[in-house]
């Protein structure tokens, strides 16, 4: 495809951390003080101000834990070589225009900053584009005001209210723009509503626009296909062989398209668990097509929250399912159903993804999927996941009514002097990047069975499903251990004291230790890691805000041992090299600061009150950019933001003239 759209270079002056965007007219990210008042305002679910009480110390937990940690890989079973962009994020197609900005020219900064924050610890940031949404979506010409997506109304069959989309090149465009800036990575999900009218212009433009940079994962066939019949988007019958034949009619439309040059690399079949995978495996659908598939992947949520959101199902108490969330129990038996999934697609030579996942399905559960808690959960699932054979994993991103995100933009009627809300999960996706690193060569292992405590030596403590433990393998030598304290305790008393030795190695003088801490599991705010925070609700530009701490503690050579505190609660990042240190510990982080200059040398600039009409849209347009979750009031469009000419460190600047994407 040759079409034609403004984009968005980056180059190098000299190695500083931060990037010079400007900003017309928002506040606070325009100006460093402010006197608005808030309007009159009724939150929307991720900003749900629900704390739930956290569960009770376990009895008899055991506060003295002991672990020998194989010196070498010899004799251990570890996982396949992962990347620190293991656990990315999945963005319902039709909230983009929140996460992302308006269009090409208007980019998010904040957005930009959380990514950067991941991609200077992981190397890359994975990111999946879909979602039920992805079904419905139309390429269209243009749209509106220059937006590049817009919602129809929904299928009125459909229970989840899913609406239609359109959406325009400008989309794809924009996703160009933000991986030459923050080397993203995409997945995107061909539409599979009407197999006798295909629209593969999202395959055509999409490896256009993102595999000549190498920024193109793959095409999705299919959201959740086993649900097709529920959601009145099939007939009753609808069958895993039924899946298998029209997969096989879209494998022929893509092979005789000679705008899509990349024919190997569809994903399949992204079942819920209505399906099992091995349901659609034994179709035989991979043996069939083996040449045009380059992922496998499955979608799951632990549970929903449907009743709240749709009157489907039954009604869930959010504090009744919270302790669920709290011990190493949750992440086994989320992973078990897939141990033999994982296991094949190795043996196929398939990496094998969960494309979509969080919380609860239906958006979450108030207090428990914005809480500390699911922090914790979040991370002990990822590297669970990867410890079984899982390639990587995406936390769902939906609209604002849902709990779980990973972070938002303010509604658009308060976007003028409120920040971005970071959720507690998106510390999760930190989290992983640092303890995986940035080699692709970290390889996992979950060595919570080989816990001991004083009492007994031989066997794990009964309560060692609140102190889970990992290893991280780098070279056939563990690099990093990952330690959990699931617990809440405010009297200190259940902080716990992990000990470990290398068994046939030494250990070394010291270790370097990040906390990721929080007063209790039910917090949803004072979550620091490793003594840094992205601020409370609406205070953040995706930046940490304070000073990075971590932790020295001295080991003993004598008995080649250390011991490293574990406060009730947090999770333990312990680094025993310092070559592992520094390569998960950026030393400057590429930021994209946002001012209110007006300076007319090297900026490219554009009327206020064109900016305003993209701030506040009116009210007919303002419903036409949304979620698939029922969103109560506020849009979600928010400030556009025009990326201009920096020289502070890393310049970035749009050109305006025709250019191909390259």
């Amino acid at each position: 495809m040759g079409c034609i759209r403004p984009f968005v270079f980056l180059f190098v002056v000299i190695p500083y951390s931060l990037a010079s965007v400007t900003v017309y007219g928002q506040i606070p990210l325009g100006q460093a003080t402010q006197s608005a008042s808030a309007a009159t305002y009724t939150a929307p679910a991720f900003y749900d101000t629900t704390v739930l009480n956290p569960p009770p110390v376990p009895p008899n937990l055991s506060t003295q834990l002991y672990l020998s940690v194989p010196a070498t890989s010899n004799n251990v079973s570890l996982s396949q070589p992962l990347k620190g962009s293991f656990l990315g994020f999945s963005i319902e197609f039709s909230v983009i225009s929140q996460v992302f900005g308006k269009n090409t020219s208007f980019i998010q900064v904040p957005f930009l900053n959380l990514m950067s924050n991941i991609r200077q610890r992981a190397g890359e940031v994975r990111i999946r584009v879909g979602g039920n949404t992805q079904e419905t979506a139309s390429l269209v010409d243009s749209l509106p005001d220059g937006d590049m997506a817009l919602k129809e109304p929904s299928n009125l069959n459909d229970p989840t209210s899913t609406p239609a989309l359109r959406y325009t090149a400008d989309a794809l465009y924009m996703l160009g723009n933000i991986s030459s800036l923050v080397d993203v990575k995409w997945f995107l999900g061909i539409p599979f509503n009407d197999t006798t009218n295909l629209r593969l212009q999202i395959a055509e433009v999409g490896e256009t626009v993102l595999d000549s940079g190498g920024y193109l994962l793959g095409f999705q066939v299919g959201n959740e296909p086993d649900l097709y019949a529920a959601h009145g988007v099939r007939p009753s019958t609808y069958s895993p062989y039924d899946y298998f034949g029209e997969f096989g009619i879209l494998v022929d439309a893509v092979d005789s398209d000679n705008s899509i040059p990349v024919k190997s690399n569809l994903v399949v079949p992204s079942v819920s668990g209505t399906w099992t995978p091995e349901d659609v495996f034994n179709t035989g659908i991979v043996n069939s097509y083996d040449s045009s598939l380059g992922y496998l992947a499955v979608e799951h949520y632990p549970t929903d929250n449907c009743y709240a959101q749709y009157g489907i199902g039954s009604p869930v108490d959010p504090q009744t399912v919270f302790p669920d969330y709290l011990n190493h129990t949750s992440a086994i038996s989320l992973v078990a159903p897939y141990l033999n999934a994982s296991s094949y697609a190795a043996s196929v030579s398939k990496p094998f993804v969960m494309m979509e996942t969080n919380t609860a399905s239906c958006g979450g559960f108030p207090g428990v999927s914005d809480s500390f808690g699911a922090a914790m959960w979040a991370v002990d699932y990822a590297l669970q996941m990867g410890a079984v054979g899982f390639w990587g994993a995406m936390l769902h991103v939906g609209g604002q009514d849902d709990y779980y995100n990973v972070s938002a933009p303010p509604p658009t009627n308060q976007s003028s002097y409120h920040q971005w809300t970071v959720g507690s999960v998106f510390y999760s996706s930190v989290f992983v990047a640092e303890a995986l690193g940035p080699s692709g060569n970290a390889r996992l292992v979950d060595l919570t069975n080989a816990l001991t405590s004083p009492s007994d030596a031989t066997t794990p403590p009964v309560t060692s499903i609140y102190t889970p433990a990992y290893a991280v393998y780098e070279n056939g030598a563990p690099a990093r251990l990952v330690v959990f304290n699931f617990v809440t305790d405010t009297t200190g008393s259940s902080t716990v004291q992990f000990t470990f030795e290398l068994g046939g190695g030494s250990v070394p003088g010291s270790v370097q230790v990040k906390y990721l801490l929080a007063p209790s599991v039910s917090n949803k705010d004072n979550i620091t890691w490793a003594g840094q925070t992205f601020g409370s609700t609406f205070g953040s530009d995706g930046r940490f805000q304070g000073l990075p701490y971590t932790t020295t503690i001295p080991c003993s050579t004598s008995t080649n041992s250390c011991t490293v505190p574990l406060p009730a609660p947090c999770i333990a990042l312990i680094f025993l090299t310092s070559s592992a240190y520094a390569e998960s510990s950026p030393s400057t982080t590429v930021t994209f600061a946002t001012t209110a200059v007006t300076q007319t040398w090297n900026t490219a600039t554009i009327d206020p009150t064109a900016l305003a009409t993209s701030n506040g849209l009116s009210g007919k347009e303002r419903d036409q950019l949304a979620s698939t979750s029922r969103e109560n009031g506020a849009a979600p469009a928010v400030a556009g933001i025009k990326v201009g000419l920096g020289l502070l460190g890393v310049v970035v600047g749009a050109w305006f003239g025709g250019g191909t994407w390259s």
